[in-house]
């Protein structure tokens, strides 16, 4: 390995994610990464893991269920939850999902040493496969409190060989130390930490290592090509992770959920700069959501523009009456539609500008309840982000004037306006479904767009290529 590494550090307490006052933080259970592979993995032995996990693993609480209101500080040591009601909850509740903001400590999930820290995780993925890869726990496995079962071992060795639990737990029942562990893991790959095997747990858990360094190597891929200017300053949106990092002097100062583009309409990678935040902004929706969408709608609810607080503009921007729209031919006539400012609008009553290619960017939104789900992929590209008042005032921090009361209040009024920042502050959409922060915990997301998948395949050809032209050129 290029250093000394230990997999997986116990997780830091979550002090200090931000929410708004009285929201719990909720984070994104994704879909499965993989089915299991239908012949388990060579099961190596207790020895061959702690040589692995090496015999350090620093000791530290599961993380907590429940996150704070306050903005990341500090990560002040807690006690998990009591073992008996982590491990027999029936169900996630809000503030057990909060799982991938929960496993964030202030450590970036993007910074200058990303790509290192990436390859020394190859590294000790590229080990443990090396040995045979981690044991795979039946379907049909069950786990009780306080009871032996019959694959309690499996599942502990499982945890042992990645950090998630320290070799000195190798043996026993279902106890708290081993849902302390599931936490752990659970935490870092955005599933609720319960503490309980459910299905997504388990499907996690049997995820090949061969397919975690499949998702190591796409990252490290993906950021070799980003080229991004990172500033004193700087705000980072990971797409399958679903939440928003405000950073500075290289530490997390705000964490945000986030709610972004769905499946057949990706939020695309992108690096940018913002330059404004608009306050009470219109939205001129997007020439393809007239035709796909509002069409459909005026055509069995004339009065739906106007309910939603919609005009029809010609490219001159006069008003239109909807009526002299003919909403059911095939093109439509040379217009755009234009919601206006208030609490109903799309965009909710704040816009953060990043000019770039693809005419994306961050913003408010009219459906705040979607924040709460833990599938957050419900736009049409742009980036919906949660308690965006609170971002807006830290981008303007170097702005004269422009503190969180300020623009509260200006919102008040009802009136358009367009704040230009002091100083442009550098913002990043990455792709990654795995990164390791500087506390050395790494961590792993669904491949929510199909990327990891597409670029390993592209990869494949490339190498194929290659490999042919070297062959024919020696031949």
């Amino acid at each position: 390995m290029k250093r000394s590494l230990v997999l997986m550090c116990a997780l830091l307490a979550p002090a200090g994610i931000e929410a708004a006052p009285g929201q719990v933080i909720s984070g994104a259970p994704l879909a499965p990464l993989v089915t299991p592979a239908p012949a388990p993995a060579p099961q190596p032995s207790p020895a061959a893991a702690a040589k692995v996990t090496s015999p350090a693993i620093p000791s530290a609480p599961a993380p907590a269920d429940k996150a704070a209101a306050a903005p990341v500080t500090a990560a002040p040591q807690t006690r998990a939850a009591p073992a008996k009601a982590a491990a027999t909850a029936p169900a996630a509740t809000p503030e057990s999902r909060s799982a991938a903001l929960l496993a964030q400590s202030g450590e970036p999930t993007f910074d200058a040493g990303s790509a290192q820290r990436l390859a020394d995780a190859i590294d000790a993925y590229s080990t443990i496969a090396k040995l045979g890869g981690w044991p795979q726990i039946p379907v049909e496995a069950k786990f009780a409190l306080g009871s032996a079962g019959e694959h309690d071992a499996t599942l502990r060795l499982r945890l042992v060989m990645t950090g998630d639990l320290a070799s000195s737990e190798a043996k026993g029942p279902y106890n708290a130390a081993l849902v302390s562990g599931v936490k752990r893991f659970q935490a870092r790959h955005g599933l609720a930490t319960t503490g309980a095997i459910g299905p997504r747990t388990l499907t996690a858990l049997n995820v090949p290592v061969e397919k975690r360094i499949q998702q190591l190597e796409a990252s490290l891929q993906r950021i070799a090509t980003i080229g991004f200017h990172f500033g004193q300053r700087y705000v980072v949106v990971n797409l399958p992770a679903a939440f928003a990092e405000a950073v500075e002097n290289d530490k997390v100062v705000r964490r945000y959920r986030v709610v972004l583009g769905k499946a057949d309409k990706p939020s695309p990678t992108v690096t940018s700069e913002i330059s404004n935040i608009n306050l009470n902004p219109t939205w001129t929706v997007p020439a393809s959501i007239t035709k796909n969408e509002i069409a459909a709608h005026m055509r069995k609810d004339p009065t739906y523009l106007s309910r939603l607080h919609m005009q029809v503009l010609d490219f001159k921007e006069n008003v239109l009456d909807p009526a002299s729209v003919d909403w059911a031919a095939e093109k439509l006539p040379n217009i755009f539609v234009r919601q206006e400012p208030g609490s109903w609008n799309a965009l909710g009553q704040v816009k953060i500008d990043m000019p770039n290619a693809y005419a994306v960017y961050m913003h408010d939104t009219n459906q705040k309840n979607l924040f709460s789900e833990d599938d957050r992929f419900d736009s049409h590209g742009c980036v919906r982000v949660d308690n965006v008042r609170d971002l807006a005032a830290w981008l303007l921090q170097e702005t004269p004037n422009w503190e969180r009361a300020k623009i509260d209040e200006a919102i008040a009024t009802g009136q358009r306006q367009s704040l230009k920042l002091e100083k442009k502050v550098p913002v990043a959409w990455i792709y990654l479904t795995a990164w390791m922060t500087r506390d050395q915990i790494v961590q792993f997301r669904s491949d929510v767009y199909d990327q990891d998948a597409q670029l390993v395949e592209a990869t494949s050809e490339e190498k194929a290529f290659f490999d042919q032209a070297v062959k024919s050129r020696t031949n």
